[in-house]
C-alpha cells in the first residue's frame, strides 16, 4: 500500500466504526419496530438516557460494571414503560403509540437535564481502552504498516507519518458485531426467538399455545430499551455525553431502519455501515464540487461559480442520509433487506 493510502485507511475506519455505532442504536429500535410494530420515537432518548445512567454508575461502580448496570436499569424502565402506558394505547393504532413515545422524549429530555445539568459531563473511558488499539505507521519507501498499541518514541518523526486508532473505536466495533451475532443467533436459531417473532404475525395462536403474549412485547420493549442504552455507554465514553446526543442521532436510526428495511437485522447492519461510510468519506473530502469535477476529467462547468459549484460533499453530509433514504424509497420501498414495504 502507498502513503497516499493512509488518509483512505483512516476514514474507511472511522466510517465503519461510526456505522457499527448506528448499529447497535438502530438494533434496538429494528427489533422493537420489526417484532412489535411500535414505532418508537423515544428510542434516541433511552441511548441518551443510558449513556448519562453509565456516566453516574462509573463514578461508584467503574466502568466496566456500569456497561452491564445501564443497560439492566434502561431497559427495566422500558419494559415498565411499556406494561404502564403504551400498552393501554396499543390496541388504538400507531399514532396514538407515536404521540406517546414522543412525549416521552420530551419527558426524558427534561429528566437529564434536571438531575445531570446542561452541560456536557465528561465521561472517560477506562484506562485500558485509553490509548489507541492500534497504530498505521506510513513510511515514504516502506510503505504502510501498523504495530498494537503506540509506536516506540521516536518512531513517527517526519518523514514517517503515524495515524492511531484509538481503543473506545475498537471496542465498539467489537462489541457491535458480538451484539449481532447474539441477536441473529437468538431470534433465529432458540425457541424463543421463534416464539417472539410469532407473537406479532400470530399473536392469538401464541396465547392459546400457554404463551403470556403481552409479558412477551414487554420483555422485547424491554431488550430494544437496553440494547439502545449499552450503545448509550459506550458512545458516551467514545465521543461526547450531552443532552443534545439524542437528537443528534435520532433521525438518523430511522433512516438506517428505513433503508435496511422493517424487521431485518442483517439490512440494519448492512444499512449502518452504509450509511457511516458515506458520511465519514463525505467529511473528508472537503474539495469544492467544481473543482472536484475538473480534477475527475471532466471540463470546468458553467455552475462551477455558482454557490452549488462551490459546496463541498463535506457540507453536503448531514443530507446524505436523507437522500439515500429517498432514493431507496423510491427504488426498493421495502428496503435492502426488507420481506415488507414500508
Amino acid at each position: 500500500m502507498e502513503w497516499s493510502l493512509l488518509p483512505f485507511v483512516i476514514s474507511l475506519l472511522n466510517g465503519i466504526s461510526y456505522g457499527l455505532l448506528l448499529f447497535m442504536l438502530s438494533a434496538g429500535l429494528t427489533l422493537v419496530l420489526g417484532l412489535m410494530g411500535v414505532l418508537n420515537v423515544a428510542h434516541a432518548s433511552f441511548y441518551m438516557l443510558g449513556a448519562y445512567v453509565g456516566y453516574s454508575a462509573t463514578q461508584f461502580f467503574g466502568f466496566w460494571a456500569a456497561l452491564v448496570l445501564a443497560p439492566l436499569l434502561v431497559g427495566a424502565f422500558g419494559a415498565v414503560f411499556e406494561q404502564q402506558c403504551l400498552r393501554r394505547v396499543h390496541a388504538h393504532g400507531h399514532v396514538p403509540e407515536l404521540l406517546v413515545t414522543f412525549g416521552l422524549s420530551y419527558l426524558v429530555l427534561e429528566l437529564v437535564q434536571l438531575v445531570w445539568g446542561r452541560s456536557a459531563l465528561s465521561f472517560q473511558p477506562p484506562a485500558l481502552l485509553s490509548g489507541p488499539a492500534f497504530t498505521w505507521v506510513s513510511h515514504p519507501t516502506d510503505g504502510l504498516s501498523w504495530v498494537w498499541g503506540a509506536p516506540d518514541a521516536g518512531a513517527c518523526k517526519p518523514p514517517v507519518n503515524c495515524a492511531p486508532f484509538p481503543a473506545t473505536r475498537a471496542f465498539m466495533m467489537a462489541v457491535a458485531l458480538f451484539m449481532w451475532a447474539l441477536m441473529a443467533l437468538l431470534f433465529k436459531r432458540t425457541r424463543t426467538g421463534l416464539v417472539v417473532q410469532a407473537a406479532l404475525t400470530h399473536p392469538q395462536m401464541v396465547q392459546a399455545l400457554g404463551h403470556d403474549v403481552p409479558r412477551i412485547y414487554m420483555l422485547v420493549f424491554g431488550l430494544g430499551c437496553a440494547l439502545a442504552a449499552l450503545a448509550g455507554v459506550i458512545g458516551g465514553s467514545t465521543y461526547l455525553t450531552e443532552p443534545a446526543m439524542a437528537a443528534t442521532v435520532g433521525s438518523v436510526i430511522f433512516v438506517v431502519v428505513v433503508v435496511g428495511g422493517l424487521g431485518s437485522l442483517g439490512g440494519a447492519f448492512l444499512a449502518s455501515v452504509l450509511l457511516g461510510l458515506l458520511q465519514t468519506f463525505a467529511v473528508a473530502f472537503d474539495t469544492p464540487l467544481g473543482v472536484a469535477w475538473q480534477s475527475w476529467g471532466g471540463a470546468w462547468p458553467a455552475w462551477a461559480d455558482s454557490a452549488w459549484g462551490r459546496l463541498s460533499l463535506a457540507q453536503l453530509a448531514p443530507v446524505l442520509p436523507y437522500a439515500l433514504l429517498v432514493l431507496v424509497l423510491l427504488l426498493r420501498p421495502r428496503g435492502l433487506l426488507g420481506r415488507r414495504e414500508v
